[in-house]
């Protein structure tokens, strides 16, 4: 896919970026271990059990909170008044032998000047199993995580202010990565320099034309290499 930005829109080099942001989940890993598959899951089955409806039912739900209030959490506790601890506790009980470490990020990761951060629509306890498995927990200095921005997810444009200014992240000065292109927009409109990681999932792709998107690859690791070797 071609963005409307992308071709005018140089790199950033390294020295000039303070912060290096990242989303979790599809993002510092592929979304082909189909982790967030299982999350999926978790999250139709814990709409079954809670309101006792078919899977079927259960999955039409789910998808109806997700494209209306962002998150399947945030429709939860807007319109049922779910308690958000239970309900992330359950949907994050997962499996993750799928993860492997990736000597090439992590190297990547090694790499680049500056602080690197976590922004995820996910806990700081799904997101700290996950750095462990991938190794790569030392390269992060904070996750600001969905509790953090008091449940209420990207795309909304509240958890960005709130990260720049807990953090003190100067957005000119940021580089945020991102596999859910729409959720690149409200960085894009404070200032940061976009990356989207994108995959073959629907919603992964802009909903619009995506000129909000400055660079996108399909593989993290090789965009910091690219950039490294680019700038040298």
């Amino acid at each position: 896919m071609q963005t409307k930005n992308a071709p005018q829109t140089p790199p950033p080099h390294p020295r000039e970026v303070e912060t290096w942001l990242f989303d979790l989940d599809n993002t510092l890993y592929p979304a082909s271990c189909r982790l967030f598959d299982q999350i999926d899951r978790r999250m139709g089955l814990f709409i079954e059990q809670r309101f006792g409806l078919s899977a079927e039912e259960a999955r039409r739900m789910q998808k109806s909170f997700f494209h209306s209030h962002g998150t399947t959490l945030r429709g939860l506790m807007t319109e049922h008044a779910i308690e958000p601890g239970d309900y992330l506790d359950f949907v994050h009980d997962i499996d993750l032998s799928g993860l492997e470490a990736n000597p090439r990020l992590d190297a990547a990761l090694t790499a680049l000047p500056g602080r690197k951060v976590i922004f995820t629509n996910a806990d700081t306890a799904h997101a700290e199993r996950v750095l462990e498995r991938l190794a790569l927990t030392r390269h992060f200095q904070a996750i600001f995580d969905i509790r953090a921005a008091a449940f209420v997810p990207k795309p909304d444009e509240g958890p960005y202010d709130q990260i720049l200014e807990n953090h003190g992240l100067a957005a000119e000065r940021t580089v945020f990565f991102e596999d859910s292109a729409r959720n690149l927009k409200p960085a894009h409109a404070r200032g940061m320099t976009t990356v989207w990681v994108r995959h073959e999932a629907n919603w992964s792709a802009p909903p619009d034309e995506g000129d909000y998107i400055h660079h996108h690859t399909e593989d993290l690791a090789s965009w910091l290499e690219d950039l490294q070797d680019r700038r040298g």
